[in-house]
C-alpha cells in the first residue's frame, strides 16, 4: 500500500517508534530511523522487511539537527510522505521540585521538535497533495496524572498541534492525527515497573499488576505492533477524511 513512500518516525531504534517503523516496512515504505541505542540492530530489522533504511541521528532538541535529519531524509529519498513524531523522553517530580533543565528537555523534545519536523516537511506534502503526519501524543495528552507536569503539558501540546496542522489542510490530500496511548511496554514503562518493584518490595509481575490496575481497566499493556496498525490505518485511503483526531489505545484509561 505504501510502496515507494518514504516514512521518518523519530525516536524510532527501539518500543514505539520501531514498532510504527516496521508496520510502515511492511506496507513498502522506505524508512527513516532517527534515535539512540542499538541503531544498527534496529536497521537490520526494518531493512529485513525488503526496504530501504536511513538512519539520521538528529538530538530533537536541537532545531539546527532536525533540520539537517529533514533535509538529508529528501536528498536522498525525494521526500518525506509519512512523518510519525514519536520522540519523547519523561522525568517524575511533583510541579515545586521539578527540575527547570528537565521541563526544557521535555518540552523541547515532546513538542517542539514535532512543530520543527512538520513545518519542514509539509511544503512537499501540499506540493504533492497527499502527506500524513502522524503525532503519537499519549492519554497524558487528554487526562492528567500527578508528577509529570511537564509531559502532560506537552502532550496536550501535541494534541493541540495536531489539530491546528489537521485544520490548515483540511481541503487538502495533507492529514494529521494522533495516536494516545496508554501503558505501553517500552523500555521507559519497564523503568517505572522496576522502580514499583522496589519501592515496594513487590515482584516485577506484581508491580505491573499495580501499575495496570492503578489507570487501565483493560489490565494489559498496548503493545507497538498495535499502535504500529493503527498508524497504517491513517496512511490508508479509509482515513482519507480521518483529520485532527486524538485516538487513544489506552485499554479504557480515558473512558472512567
Amino acid at each position: 500500500m505504501l510502496k515507494n513512500k518514504t516514512a521518518l518516525v523519530t525516536g524510532s531504534t527501539s518500543g514505539i517508534g520501531l514498532g510504527i517503523a516496521k508496520a510502515l516496512a511492511r506496507q513498502g515504505a522506505n524508512i527513516v530511523l532517527n534515535g539512540f541505542g542499538e541503531v544498527e540492530a534496529a536497521q537490520a530489522e526494518v531493512a529485513a522487511l525488503g526496504v530501504k533504511v536511513a538512519y539520521h541521528g538528529a538530538d530533537m532538541s536541537r532545531p539546527a539537527e532536525i533540520e539537517a535529519m529533514m533535509a538529508a531524509a529528501a536528498a536522498e529519498f525525494g521526500q518525506v510522505d509519512i512523518l510519525v513524531n514519536n520522540a519523547g523522553i519523561q522525568h517524575v517530580a511533583s510541579v515545586q521540585d521539578f527540575p527547570v533543565d528537565r521541563w526544557d528537555a521535555i518540552l523541547a523534545i515532546n513538542l517542539s521538535s514535532a512543530f520543527h519536523t512538520t513545518r519542514l516537511a509539509l511544503p512537499a506534502m501540499q506540493a504533492a497533495n497527499w502527506g500524513r503526519i502522524i503525532n503519537v501524543a499519549s492519554v497524558h495528552g487528554l487526562v492528567a496524572s500527578a508528577q509529570k507536569s511537564a509531559y502532560v503539558a506537552a502532550k496536550h501540546g501535541v494534541v493541540g498541534l495536531t489539530k491546528v496542522t489537521a485544520l490548515e489542510n483540511a481541503t487538502t490530500g495533507v492529514t494529521c492525527n494522533a495516536i494516545c496511548p496508554g501503558w505501553v511496554l517500552t523500555p521507559l514503562v519497564q523503568k517505572q515497573v522496576d522502580a514499583k518493584a522496589a519501592a515496594l518490595g513487590l515482584s516485577n509481575e506484581e508491580a505491573t499488576k499495580l501499575l495496570l490496575g492503578e489507570k487501565e481497566p483493560s489490565m494489559q499493556f498496548t503493545t507497538p505492533e498495535e499502535l504500529g496498525e493503527l498508524a497504517v490505518f491513517f496512511c490508508s485511503p479509509a482515513a482519507n477524511n480521518v483529520r485532527g483526531v486524538a485516538w487513544n489505545m489506552d485499554g479504557g484509561w480515558a473512558a472512567q
